[in-house]
């Protein structure tokens, strides 16, 4: 595959929800590859007057550098320190009225990113154009969003209904 039908493969598939997709940088990262022998040129190829493109191919050294991290990514929790969990750190500091209509804000955000995922999901794994392990990032993700969501949810009725003590 050359860089353009990478970003664009990644695109279809809705990987930049999982990380940034840039082009310029998608060739970058290309060049450092190949610099270090983990993908190889195999073609070039021209389709109509655009410019000759390069088709890449992972080399046995490739496979196995990544093979070996995305191993150890899924074996090895790592804490990614969210924002969010630094704000909610300080969730007393907005008072009673401002947290709980900030959480609900929140919440509903999160509601609508849940069914923009549920979408894609159906229009990709659902309608069988896409296997599901293709999109399994996608699928954790709207897990973790529908966690989120329930927690926010319960803590602004635990604010609300005053199950959640503030100090006076």
């Amino acid at each position: 595959m050359h860089p353009y039908e990478m970003a664009s493969t990644l695109r279809e598939r809705h990987k930049d929800g999982s990380f940034k997709i840039n082009s310029g940088s998608l060739y970058d990262t290309v060049e450092s590859l190949a610099r270090h022998g983990w993908i190889e040129p195999v073609s070039t190829e021209r389709a109509g007057k655009r410019p000759e493109r390069t088709v890449y191919a992972l080399t046995e050294l490739g496979e196995g550098e990544f093979v070996g991290w995305i191993d150890e990514l899924i074996r090895t929790p790592v804490a990614e320190h969210p924002k969010f969990l630094a704000a909610v750190s300080y969730l007393g500091a907005l008072g009673r009225e401002r947290a709980a209509d900030a959480l609900a804000e929140r919440a509903g955000r999160l509601r609508r990113q849940c069914e923009d995922i549920r979408a894609v999901l159906a229009a990709t794994v659902g309608s069988g154009r896409v296997p599901r392990l293709f999109m399994i990032e996608v699928e954790c993700a709207l897990h973790s969003l529908e966690a989120e969501s329930a927690w926010t949810e319960q803590t602004i009725a635990e604010i609300r209904g005053g199950g959640l003590e503030w100090p006076a």
